[in-house]
């Protein structure tokens, strides 16, 4: 045994400091580590409300803008497009939007949406996620038969949809297309991706 004395203060500095110092290096490993579990600029940008000028759009057309990813529909629809959406309503599973979940309130409408003529639909079809073809002419120029009153057309697996986004019955895709969150900043601009509740 060493006849050496044990200096306790020295020795509780050392284990003091040497513990200091992990303690930092652990905090700086990690920095790294809690920054990556941020979402990236990218990431923000793809979920952030997107503006829509429409102030281009004829009627009878439509223009195809990007939010979260998705293809999101704005229509400007005739009064014709608007008279047809009566005309279908026995053929419809949900002519009412009584499937709330698939929109905000201000679309449980015949129209679906905030204002009739102008329609805001995510453009994947409710069945396996497809982007429906837009077949908005009546008749068979469309190619989809004489009777075809205008709407979506779905080519993966046949589900057809109206000028609403409503689902057509016998067909695979379950409910209407879905309405996102949207409101009108000024007559001819509409914010995606953000609602109020007070309605345009």
């Amino acid at each position: 045994m060493s006849d050496k004395k044990v200096d306790k203060g020295r020795r509780l500095m050392l284990t003091t400091v040497t513990g200091g110092v992990g303690l930092v290096g652990v905090g700086i490993g990690a920095i790294p580590f809690v920054a990556s579990m941020t979402p990236s600029e990218r990431a923000k940008a793809a979920g952030a409300p997107v503006e829509v000028d429409i102030s281009d759009l004829p009627p009878g057309q439509m223009k195809v803008a990007e939010w979260r990813g998705n293809p999101v529909w704005i229509i400007n629809r005739t009064k014709e497009m608007l008279d047809s959406l009566g005309a279908v309503t026995d053929k419809l599973v949900d002519p009412d939007s009584e499937v709330v979940t698939q929109q905000p309130e201000y679309a449980v409408n015949q129209y679906r949406s905030r204002r009739p003529e102008i329609a805001v639909i995510v453009g994947l079809c409710t069945h396996l996620g497809c982007s429906p073809t837009e077949k908005l002419a009546p008749g068979a120029s469309d190619g989809v038969g004489e009777d075809w009153p205008g709407g979506f057309f779905c080519a993966c697996h046949g589900s057809k949809f109206d000028l609403a986004g409503r689902v057509y019955k016998n067909v695979p895709a379950p409910t209407n297309l879905k309405i996102p969150p949207y409101k009108f900043l000024d007559d001819n601009l509409i914010l995606v991706g953000e609602d109020s509740e007070e309605t345009a």
